[in-house]
């Protein structure tokens, strides 16, 4: 996922600022559900606060969601949405909820709010993928990511109460740009309103848990949390061989203790026991193995998987482990006489298993939660149902008896209960009219998106997506005006300052109604204005009542005076128009999109359109400009062709140099034009925009008369018997076509365009 760049000062600089992107992702209909794989579980046992109980799931899609659990039944309770990138973990930590992301950022928020988002914590330089926490010690919380790098953090200090220093510098680089302190703390409050701060001001940095020379997949700690112990792709020497090896840590200083060798690949995932004696690791070597910290070894491995295993869960009492992974498989293994059985099998890959009394959650990559049944309080029923078998003690030995037929048959053939998800977008392409794009879901439908107002405008089911596309081909040419990718399982769609103002389109092709035919739309300016509706108009609500209570200062304008302005100004006007959007831009507010940026000092942000309340201060600074005062870089949206007369024909030569107009100029005008000059039809009122600007310096003739039909004593061109053929290699062009599209798919010349004209009889 594209990471947005520093927008921090620049002074001193002699490079080029690069504004700060500006991205929207549309959400499914039903926002009520992930559209992504569920990376992370977390179990709630609400009796302690009298509460119900909650399972808390964190996903691909960005966003971790909370479920209420009644009876056997789990309903939709909250969406928690900050994150700007895939969710990797979550836990429980007293009446916190802390997750982390590949945004490199830990978050924390009330376990039991609608969804705000309390501190961010910034210390990791790469993707956080793990987390532990201490049950009996609710403040310590350890994190692990792919720079290699382990923090220890003390969740109450972190949250203390910010004092912001009025001196608070950010540290230079040397590039001129500034950046926040490594150690940043960012603040959303109850309005969901971002404040930052540096964490040395504050005083807080968390315990470095230095050693790790590679990525780390997998951390664990003990409930007092003294004892901790990390794994991932660092590999050491042993036996004359490579191989991971786990690290064990005293968290309370950071300080190692000792390291555990026997895994020969990737560790994924591990336990403590509450004691902090036994320890599990799942690795992608498909094998489990129990180690004894006290005796500094492995004491038994357990050969059950035919492939990595990815998630670990185990009894209260530490006697029965849970495991799945790659092979989409659910174990549950006796620890103590080996005694395994395949309790279930999935449909995907097995990312984190969370037990809950009789219930084992499973998270996959599917965008659906799953639970079956596990008889957690008396794991031995299960194994009565028969089907169990002996762990072997060697990876392949589960593998080889796989492929001699001898694979165990489950013992639970369909889930208890699902908490269904929606099928997440795996392809896309975007249509030649730069609004539609065709995507193709997991579950193979395939729908098109108009992503200016961010709907599904048809659902063509299970269709094959490639003929879709063919079938959905149009011979026209816009500028590209937005990127996208749907790595969240949605469409993401970024807009980057200039170049997202390079694509225009006439109002009536919008079915615009009452609009002139020359009118033209600026896409992204519109896109923009549909977006930021809600923060318009509370912002002028906000602005209106500070004016009454007296504060002038209230109503300036939101930019500094400092702040870049935009190369090309248009009518600034009042701000009404900001407040006023076209149909065709109109986005939902039932399931509305959200949007990502950059905060001014605290790292990108997310948040969901209608949740935007108008004190939001650090948007980017051309995104206001443009909603709120209508200004924005005027891009080269001109076309440069010569006009002559065909082979052949009698007609005279009617220009002189190089012609210039609107790359989305219809060829209909073109020929409108060439009628006029040939005085076959009523002549052009003469004004001063309506006349060709003849004998320039530059040798260029502006077609200004060709944008206003209008201006032109003709009937509208869909009326009109043509009297006038325009052709490009000797192709007669259709009157609908664009300059740009006849450059692009007819003339495929880097080469100014050449048109002819030719006379034909009037039908």
């Amino acid at each position: 996922m594209h990471r947005v760049g520093s927008a921090g000062n620049t002074a001193g600089s002699t490079r080029p600022r690069k504004e700060k992107r500006f991205t929207y992702v549309l959400n499914d209909a039903d926002s009520k559900k992930h559209c992504a794989g569920i990376n992370c579980l977390a179990y709630l046992n609400g009796s302690a606060f009298s509460r119900s109980d909650y399972l808390f799931s964190g996903s691909r899609d960005g966003t971790l969601k909370r479920w209420e659990l009644n009876n056997g039944d789990a309903s939709f309770s909250a969406t928690f949405e900050s994150h700007v990138d895939w969710v990797n973990d979550a836990i429980i930590v007293g009446e916190k909820l802390v997750s982390c992301s590949s945004d490199t950022t830990l978050k924390v928020w009330n376990c039991f709010s609608e969804g705000a988002c309390t501190r961010t914590l910034r210390q990791h330089s790469d993707y956080v993928i793990c987390l532990a926490a201490a049950e009996k010690n609710s403040n310590i919380v350890a994190s692990g990511g792919l720079g290699g790098e382990v923090f220890i953090w003390d969740i109450d200090a972190a949250l203390a109460p910010v004092a912001k220093s009025v001196d608070a510098k950010e540290d230079e680089v040397p590039n001129g740009n500034s950046r926040p302190a490594l150690t940043t703390l960012c603040n959303v409050n109850s309005s969901s309103n971002i404040a930052s701060s540096n964490g040395q001001t504050h005083g807080y940095s968390p315990i470095t848990a230095k050693g790790h020379k590679d990525s780390v997949y997998a951390l664990a700690m003990n409930d007092t949390g003294n004892l901790l112990v990390s794994g991932g792709t660092e590999k050491v020497l042993h036996s004359s061989s490579l191989g991971q090896v786990v690290r064990v840590w005293d968290p309370r200083t950071g300080s190692k203790k000792m390291k555990l060798r026997g895994h020969t690949d990737n560790i994924r995932t591990l336990l403590l026991d509450s004691t902090g004696r036994y320890c599990l690791s799942g690795s992608s070597d498909s094998m489990i193995r129990l180690w004894d910290l006290g005796q500094q070894r492995c004491v038994h491995s357990y050969a059950v998987h035919t492939d990595s295993v990815w998630a670990l869960a185990t009894t209260p009492s530490f006697g029965h482990v849970y495991s799945g992974g790659r092979d989409q498989s659910v174990y549950l293994t006796d620890l103590s006489t080996r005694e395994s059985v395949l309790l279930c099998t999935n449909e995907y890959p097995i990312l984190q298993l969370s037990l809950q009394d009789d219930t084992i959650w499973v998270a996959t990559t599917d965008s659906s939660v799953y639970g079956w049944p596990a008889e957690g309080r008396t794991p031995q029923k299960v194994f009565e149902k028969g089907g169990s078998f002996l762990a072997g003690n060697l990876s392949f030995s589960r593998a080889r008896a796989s492929l001699e037929g001898s694979a165990p048959v489950p013992v639970y053939k369909e889930p208890s209960i699902v908490i269904p998800g929606v099928p997440a977008i795996i392809q896309h392409e975007i249509m030649n009219n730069r609004r539609h794009v065709l995507t193709k879901d997991t579950a193979g439908s395939v729908k098109l998106w108009e992503i200016t107002r961010g709907a599904v405008v048809e659902d063509f089911g299970k269709v094959s997506f490639e003929d879709k596309k063919k079938e959905l081909f149009e011979m026209v040419s816009i500028p590209a005006w937005f990127t996208m990718d749907a790595r969240l399982g949605c469409l993401s769609v970024h807009l980057d300052t200039p170049q997202c103002f390079s694509s225009e389109i006439y109002a009536v092709d919008l079915n615009v109604s009452g609009a002139q035919e020359d009118l033209k739309i600026n896409l992204a300016q519109e896109t923009l204005r549909g977006l930021l509706v809600h923060w318009s108009k509370r912002k002028q609500k906000s602005s209106s009542h500070s004016l009454s209570n007296g504060d002038s200062s209230s109503g300036k304008d939101v930019l500094s005076k400092d702040t870049p302005r935009s190369r090309s100004e248009v009518d600034d006007g009042t701000e009404n128009h900001a407040t006023h959007v076209l149909p065709s831009f109109e986005f939902s507010t039932v399931s509305p999109p959200s949007i990502i940026t950059e905060g001014s000092s605290g790292g990108p942000w997310r948040k969901r359109i209608t949740d935007l309340d108008g004190t939001e201060g650090d948007l980017p600074w051309w995104c206001v400009d443009c909603v709120t005062h209508n200004r924005y870089p005027k891009e080269n949206t001109k076309c440069g062709f010569y006009l002559h007369p065909a082979e052949g024909s009698p007609a005279p030569n009617i220009t002189q140099g190089k012609l210039s107009a609107p790359r989305i100029l219809r060829i209909h005008k073109v020929a409108n034009y060439v009628v006029e000059k040939l005085v076959l039809d009523k002549p052009l009122d003469g004004g001063s925009d309506s006349t060709f600007a003849m004998g320039l310096s530059s040798g260029q003739s502006q077609l200004s008369a060709l944008d206003s039909s209008s201006r032109i004593g003709l009937k509208p061109w869909q009326k009109l018997k043509p009297c006038v053929e325009i052709l490009c290699n000797n192709q007669v062009l259709s009157q609908e076509m664009s300059l740009a599209t006849v450059r692009t798919y007819i003339w495929k010349k880097p080469e100014d365009l050449i048109l002819h004209y030719r006379v034909v009889q009037s039908r």
